[in-house]
């Protein structure tokens, strides 16, 4: 059996078998981006996405625009969400549920921004009746 392995350096290791098969093992560590899947090498390097890959998440995009939102309130741009509501041609229960995203806790977010939310997690479950404690809001994560 051919057997080529690659050592935590990236190179391989040739090993020829007596009835010509071939096996590769490769060190590699699958990391869920989302619905995706991604590839981290074993020097902790990550593959790079693939340009159809890089769209962020429906559940990134909703922050984003929450964040967006809550400073057109901030910055005097608009006086209510109700305000941003129709100038976004949106329903105004919507942008607030999304602006709830923005106090979510920094551990929440970053996981969020790298994907790694647990995948019963959802935009739901985090826009709707968010606890501002942010204990409270691991909780619902860690259920």
């Amino acid at each position: 059996m051919n057997e080529i392995l690659i050592d935590k350096t990236g190179q391989p290791e040739v090993i020829t078998a007596s009835d010509g098969s071939l096996t590769i093992a490769v060190p590699i560590r699958i990391k869920r981006r989302g619905s995706r899947k991604a590839v981290a090498l074993p020097d902790g390097s990550a593959v790079q996405p693939r340009p159809w890959d890089d769209t962020p998440t429906p559940i990134q995009l909703a922050l984003a625009r929450g964040h967006r939102w809550l400073a057109m309130v901030e910055s005097g741009e608009a006086r209510t969400l109700s305000e941003v509501a129709e100038r976004e041609g949106m329903d105004r229960a919507y942008v607030s549920r999304m602006v709830n995203l923005t106090t979510l806790a920094p551990d929440i977010v970053a996981a969020i921004l790298d994907e790694t939310l647990p995948p019963e997690v959802t935009l739901f479950d985090l826009a709707s009746g968010t606890p501002l404690l942010w204990d409270e809001q691991r909780a619902i994560i860690d259920r």
